[in-house]
């Protein structure tokens, strides 16, 4: 069986990172000791406290004043869970969540702040009703002799017959549409899998540390991360273009990032939403769960992704074309690609 480099660190990096850890039995299980032990959590193992003090000006220590004013010893669990909910939002991640038994809190600004740039209606135009379905794939020749596939999200299991057949079917066409867009992620494996169909040889993509300590700044030395040709089956050797907008999150963050390192790929639409923090998850002394980013994602020159991608060529969604029941966006991917032919 055929070894993916990329796939294998990945799936290294998630089993080191995703284990759960037992909170400090320091903190009692009182308002005021869950505010800290979370707070703490954070500070000790969050990856990314440098470098969004850097970007926005997070004060992870002024963030502890503030909540813990909000604070008081008979506080229901609803009312304490609005609070370190909202402190975990001071974060802007939204790979960053709190559970409980009756609610999950969660940042979703990342991509509710921008406007949408994709309509299910308008793909449906596309794909008609004769489309084809493969590895979680809906895909189809449009009649300009481009391959349209829409992959809605990575926690569809990719097959590697199911990327044969779909390959095998674009075999004629001139140019590839590969629509991400609104895909809020799921498998590393999968985007890996994936990625490794558009390359003839080893390809680096990017690097991956991991927090070796609780100091803010202490992280192993950047791993490579290298995208593997899958030398057994079809790869693509003809220009892509991949369409993205804010909803491209997580391991489709990562797919971004990593096919625009490829030849031939071209990034359209809009900027990715970001989420390069590989997660882990922590305990409560109250039994709450904690998920935090761990292990911080790098591009080739070493830049964060972790607040998305921008595009080679960015396009928004058109409503007056949209009227007309066309997207704009795959309509520019297509014009792009047909004047690679004159």
């Amino acid at each position: 069986m055929k070894k993916h480099i990329l796939r294998l660190a990945l799936m290294a990096c998630v089993l080191c990172f995703t284990q759960c850890v037992k909170p400090d039995d320091t903190y009692e299980d009182t308002p005021s000791g869950n505010l800290k032990a979370l707070w703490e959590i954070i500070d000790q193992r969050y990856c990314f406290l440098e470098y969004k003090a850097q970007e926005y000006g997070l004060d992870w220590d002024g963030v502890y004043q503030k909540y813990s004013r909000r604070i008081v010893d008979d506080m229901s669990e609803e009312a304490l869970f609005e609070v370190l909910g909202d402190m975990l939002s001071e974060l802007r991640d939204g790979h960053v969540n709190l559970y409980s038994v009756r609610d999950v809190s969660r940042y979703w600004s990342w991509y509710q702040d921008y406007p949408v740039n994709y309509s299910e209606d308008l793909v449906n135009n596309y794909l008609g009703k004769d489309f084809r379905i493969a590895s979680g794939m809906y895909y189809k020749i449009l009649d300009d002799n481009i391959g349209y596939m829409r992959y809605a999200s990575f926690s569809d299991v990719i097959s590697e017959s199911g990327l044969d057949a779909i390959f095998a079917h674009f075999l004629l066409c001139n140019g590839l549409i590969i629509d991400v867009r609104s895909n809020g992620g799921g498998s590393l494996e999968y985007e890996s899998q994936l990625v490794s169909r558009f390359t003839n040889e080893s390809v680096l993509v990017g690097y991956v540390s991991h927090k070796t300590g609780p100091g803010h700044e202490q992280f192993s030395e950047p791993e490579e991360r290298m995208v593997i040709p899958a030398d057994e089956y079809y790869r693509w050797q003809k220009p892509v273009v991949v369409l993205t907008n804010r909803g491209c999150f997580s391991a489709t963050n990562a797919f971004v990032n990593d096919m625009s390192c490829l030849p031939k790929v071209c990034i359209i639409g809009d900027r990715t939403g970001g989420g390069s923090g590989i997660p882990a998850s922590s305990e409560l002394p109250n039994g709450w769960s904690v998920r935090f980013s761990s292990a911080p994602m790098f591009t080739k020159d070493m830049k964060h992704i972790e607040f998305g991608i921008e595009p080679d060529i960015k396009v928004d969604l058109d409503p007056v074309m949209a009227a007309q029941g066309k997207d704009s966006m795959i309509e520019t991917a297509r014009a792009y690609l047909n004047s690679l032919l004159d």
